[in-house]
């Protein structure tokens, strides 16, 4: 439930004589509220002892005491804005710092583009100029042959001629130049590829940045998550400290739950308020983990959708990652996850998922409406032989 200062306007916890937040206050015979010291100060200034609002007047000086009820009230409040004022400042500080990042990568990349840019240049100027010496050797050699050409063609002497017919007919050689095309345009292709890569990096770059952000600011609602036995299906193994949970190859003789799903539920729970939570999932072939309503049915065939209390991402086949949003969304995952992070918002109705590693947000239902307790669910599938036989573990947040 929300806390009777949240059901309250600011105003409520105004001094009508400061005009600021009440300190030690107090509530005069007529039920209004000052600040201890505002009221003392305004009683001991004036004649008559009465009310500043209703003006109600008083015969004997009332003896005042602070109202601890309603003093507490206050507390509460000021608590909560200044956690409202240092959200918003850390909020705005991050997009700063997201800010400052984007500068940073758009200067390297223009950098790196100039940089590839210039080596092109230089590679096709080389290359130019080596064409250009080619050449020249080629004209040196042709201007030679025509003063040869010239000089017998001015000669009587016809045998002379007749020798060296065969050598004047044949032209010296040279490289067909029709095919040669030296100009910048031949590095546009790659300057176009390398500003794709480099806007894809950007982009790569920017999601993992926002989704540091954003992972960081939801981890400091992390609660102490423990597994809870009476909930386990009799094939699955939890570990002594509540932590881990595997899928065993022998059944467990445990009362009524011989038709129970293969799953098992946190004991925390939420009906209110932000709940987040990390589990390492690696090295697994499949698993179901999320949130389930308290109302759920554990026994028998279950069908994971939002639809029948169950808020969850599945990996399946080894290495499709889907939420089950009924029907399942497949997720864009590239590698294997590590360790996954779950977070939830009563009030705003949303469930989200992380991947810790990689920083990045993997999958959100929005617009739920929740009505009952929310559990932690957590299923590590079938042991299928040993292949999936490693745990789900639930890890404290990185600090």
């Amino acid at each position: 439930m929300a806390s009777a200062s949240v059901l309250l306007s600011a105003d409520h916890f105004l001094c009508s004589i400061c005009m600021d937040v009440f300190t030690d206050p107090i509530t005069t015979p007529c039920g209004h509220n000052y600040c201890k010291a505002c009221i003392t100060r305004y009683w001991d200034t004036t004649d008559v002892c009465k009310c500043p609002l209703c003006q109600e007047t008083f015969k004997d000086r009332p003896k005042v005491s602070v109202n601890t009820l309603f003093s507490e009230m206050v507390h509460q409040f000021r608590s909560n804005k200044w956690k409202e004022e240092y959200e918003a400042k850390t909020v705005d500080e991050i997009q700063k710092i997201i800010q400052d990042r984007r500068v940073k990568i758009q200067e390297r990349c223009q950098a790196e583009l100039i940089d590839l840019i210039e080596e092109k240049q230089k590679t096709t100027e080389k290359q130019a100029e080596g064409f250009m010496v080619d050449l020249q050797q080629e004209i040196t050699q042709l201007e030679k042959r025509s003063s040869e050409l010239k000089q017998i063609s001015l000669t009587e002497d016809h045998l002379h001629l007749l020798q060296n017919f065969t050598y004047i007919k044949t032209p010296p050689p040279t490289k067909d130049w029709t095919k040669v095309n030296v100009h910048q345009s031949s590095y546009v292709g790659t300057v176009r590829t390398a500003v794709a890569q480099l806007e894809k990096t950007l982009s790569e770059q920017m999601k993992k940045m926002v989704g540091d952000a954003e992972l960081r600011r939801i981890q400091q609602y992390e609660v102490n998550v423990t597994l809870d036995p009476d909930t386990a299906h009799p094939y699955l193994i939890l570990s002594q400290d509540g932590k881990q949970v595997s899928c065993g190859a022998i059944k467990k003789d445990l009362p009524n739950n011989t038709e129970r799903c293969l799953c098992v539920l946190g004991k925390q729970s939420v009906s209110s308020g932000r709940f987040y939570y990390e589990v390492q999932v690696g090295g697994k072939t499949k698993w179901d983990l999320g949130v389930a309503r308290e109302s759920i049915n554990r026994k028998g065939p279950i069908s994971l959708s939002p639809n029948n209390g169950y808020w969850t991402i599945v990996l399946r086949n080894v290495n499709e990652y889907q939420a089950a949003a009924g029907p399942a969304v497949l997720l864009p995952v590239r590698e294997e996850l590590q360790k996954v992070g779950v977070f939830v918002d009563y009030e705003e109705g949303l469930v989200s998922f992380y991947d810790v590693e990689s920083r990045v947000h993997l999958y959100s239902f929005t617009g739920c409406s929740f009505t009952e307790r929310l559990y932690p669910y957590f299923s590590p599938g079938l042991n299928a032989g040993g292949v999936n036989s490693a745990a789900l573990i639930i890890s404290a947040v990185a600090t």
